[in-house]
């Protein structure tokens, strides 16, 4: 597997221009948010004929979780606790959601598409197709880039992607 810079900068490269950019800051959080919103409504812990508690917080959203999690803790141990902080922050919206009564179903999944539909047009802008399209892992990496992103805009130092 390739190392947390080799990522970044292979992730970097289709994402040089600065529109391209800014619309990664604003849908890849969304994208994610939604995404674990809708694994949420997947109830594992029910199929597996658990009960209460452990049935409502066993899903699709934290298995997934535990799955990116072993990858993000191999890239390295500060990526692992930065992406347990994306995935609380999700969690804490999901459960807000769902205690307002609100549908977590709909409103993740017109989220999803908006989100999707304007990375697209993202990459149209910068005239290179997704990083994910040749390898899946890129997906993981998305927010990764978009913390260190961010991060660099308010000044703060973190690995640089390529293209700065």
């Amino acid at each position: 597997m390739r190392n947390l810079q080799q990522f970044l900068d292979d992730y970097g490269d289709s994402h040089r221009n600065p529109v391209n950019q800014w619309v990664h800051i604003i849908c890849v959080p969304a994208i994610l948010f939604s995404t674990l919103g809708l694994l949420w409504l997947i109830p594992i812990g029910r199929w597996l004929g658990l009960d209460g508690g452990a049935a409502y917080w066993i899903n699709g959203a934290t298995l997934l979780g535990v799955i990116a999690g072993v990858v993000y803790l191999r890239l390295s141990f500060s990526v692992f606790l930065m992406m347990v902080a994306w995935f609380a922050l999700s969690v804490w919206g999901i459960i807000a959601i769902q205690s307002a009564g609100w549908s977590l179903f709909w409103i993740s999944l017109v989220v999803w598409i908006a989100a999707w539909a304007v990375q697209v047009w993202g990459h149209k802008v910068e005239g290179k197709k997704p990083s994910f399209v040749e390898d899946l892992v890129f997906l993981l990496i998305g927010p990764i880039f978009v913390t260190y992103e961010v991060a660099h805009k308010l000044g703060l130092r973190v690995p640089r992607p390529a293209g700065h």
